[in-house]
């Protein structure tokens, strides 16, 4: 009995002593582990600025222009005899001979960067669209200053890009393009251009922040950096620590003209679609949905039994249009894309542009309070559709007041047509005039707008928007939807009732 105690305490210390030592080297590695996987600051930039400078180019274009200098009525009249009149008439005709229009020849100045060069010589250079727009001779400077003439490829307004192409006797270097998706807030990052016409200045900062609008273009997703950009940067390239392009410098914001350290970029991923489309075809061919769409807001995702603001509110389907094709129906907000969320409105439109035309993806919508996936086959954006309509107006009625909204309305009548410069074939209920101090006022609802439908429901006649608005308020509805047109196109508007 004793030695089977003994073999119980012995057996109990043991457990007592491996638990100890396991809770002991637990506390070990936790205290040795370090405390983040961020990297630290390089020592030195040399060795990457060294290997990617000699793909890095300067950009340079010259326009001629026309200086009419002043003309015959611009001149300053003198009384007959005055001692200035033969003065002044001298000056004018030394600056316009015979009449003629002087020209001038303008240069600026730009950057770029070799990203392909074939076999037979030929190699193709980046850079921005302003950056060679209306030149009619473009010059590319090698970093070693041998100047080659450049020819232009391809322009894109919208994305700001251009790809020229050059011929060297000798082989040019080059560099590739990293994926720009990857790259986070706070990553180290190198420029490299030409900023006041100082080539091969090489500037080193962080990103600051990713899908910048800054008003630029439809398509805006700049990436922004802290890195030192200037004028002449424009259409440098921006690498990674792996000397991987992942942006394209355009823009900076200074109220000084100079860097103050807020550059944008953009990004490797949506530059490249573009480029290759420019080089393939010379021109970009983007694809096309063909609906109009706004914003979410809370009032229409509360309006709309949504559970999550986000999305974007089709407000029109063009005829004929890929989306209507699909299926695709106003009041419908589109939640997600060619299987990637769509988290704000105004991601759709890029999302979109760079699918292939003729492809077909999956678009989930929300509609009637629940998910429904559709499958649309995208078209191409230049595929422009005249929206029209046969049907006659609505015969005349008189004006209803709605005061929920602080709206006067009225059927649509010819004089009314004239009055606010509708469309002869125009249908829905007109609005003839807000109260300032009203609900749908501030909301931007203006006289001349017309109502096309309330609460998802069509309306052709004031009184069913009367009617449809006092049911809403019997619900206990905090507000009510409308699809408005007015000048700027169609649009749902989360009314609230007063």
């Amino acid at each position: 009995m004793k030695t089977k105690k003994s073999l119980f305490k012995f057996m109990q210390t043991r457990v007592i002593l491996a638990s100890a030592l396991a809770i002991f080297i637990a506390f070990t590695q936790i205290a040795l582990a370090p405390v983040a996987e961020a990297k630290a600051a390089p020592e030195s930039f040399a060795e990457l600025a060294a290997k990617l400078l000699p793909a890095v180019v300067n950009i340079s274009t010259t326009q001629v222009i026309e200086n009419r200098g002043p003309q015959a009525q611009e001149r300053p009249q003198f009384p007959p005899g005055s001692p200035f009149e033969d003065f002044f008439k001298e000056f004018y005709d030394r600056n316009q001979p015979n009449g003629r229009p002087q020209k001038r020849r303008a240069t600026s100045l730009g950057s770029g960067f070799i990203i392909d060069y074939k076999s037979n010589g030929d190699a193709y250079v980046v850079t921005n669209n302003h950056v060679v727009q209306d030149a009619d001779e473009v010059t590319v400077i090698l970093h070693d200053d041998t100047r080659l003439e450049a020819e232009i490829v391809g322009r894109d307004v919208k994305t700001d890009l251009a790809v020229l192409k050059v011929h060297a006797t000798s082989k040019l270097p080059s560099v590739g393009f990293g994926d720009s998706d990857v790259a986070r807030v706070g990553d180290w990052v190198v420029a490299i251009g030409n900023p006041f016409g100082l080539g091969g200045t090489v500037t080193a900062g962080i990103i600051s922040a990713r899908g910048r609008n800054i008003n630029a273009g439809p398509y805006d997703n700049f990436i922004q950096t802290d890195a030192s950009i200037n004028r002449g940067n424009s259409g440098g390239p921006m690498f990674n620590m792996k000397g991987e392009v992942i942006g394209i410098n355009t823009a900076i914001f200074s109220p000084s003209g100079g860097s103050v350290g807020i550059g944008f970029a953009i990004p490797s991923t949506a530059a490249k679609v573009v480029i290759d489309q420019l080089i393939n075809h010379g021109e970009v061919q983007r694809g096309w949905l063909g609906v109009n769409i706004q914003a979410v807001t809370e009032p229409i995702a509360e309006a709309l039994e949504m559970k999550k603001v986000m999305g974007a509110l089709v407000s029109n389907v063009s005829p004929d249009s890929p989306a209507f094709k699909g299926g695709i129906k106003p009041r419908d907000v589109i939640i997600a894309f060619n299987g990637k969320p769509v988290e704000e409105m105004r991601n759709l439109p890029r999302m979109v542009a760079v699918t292939p035309v003729e492809k077909e993806v999956k678009v989930k919508v929300w509609r009637d309070g629940r998910e429904k996936t559709l499958s649309i086959t995208i078209g191409r954006l230049d595929e422009v559709q005249v929206m029209a309509s046969a049907e006659s107006p609505p015969k005349p009625v008189n004006e209803t007041e709605v005061p929920q909204l602080g709206l006067t309305l009225s059927a649509i009548t010819p004089d009314l047509i004239e009055r606010f410069e509708m469309a002869e074939d125009a249908k829905g209920v007109v609005v003839v005039d807000a109260d300032p101090d009203g609900s749908a006022a501030a909301e931007r609802v203006r006289s001349g707008d017309i109502i096309h439908e309330v609460s998802q429901e069509k309306v052709s006649t004031p009184e069913e928007v009367a009617a449809k608005v006092a049911a809403a308020g019997a619900k206990k509805r905090s507000a009510v939807l409308l699809l408005v047109e007015g000048q700027s196109g169609f649009r749902f508007v989360a009314v609230k009732l007063n």
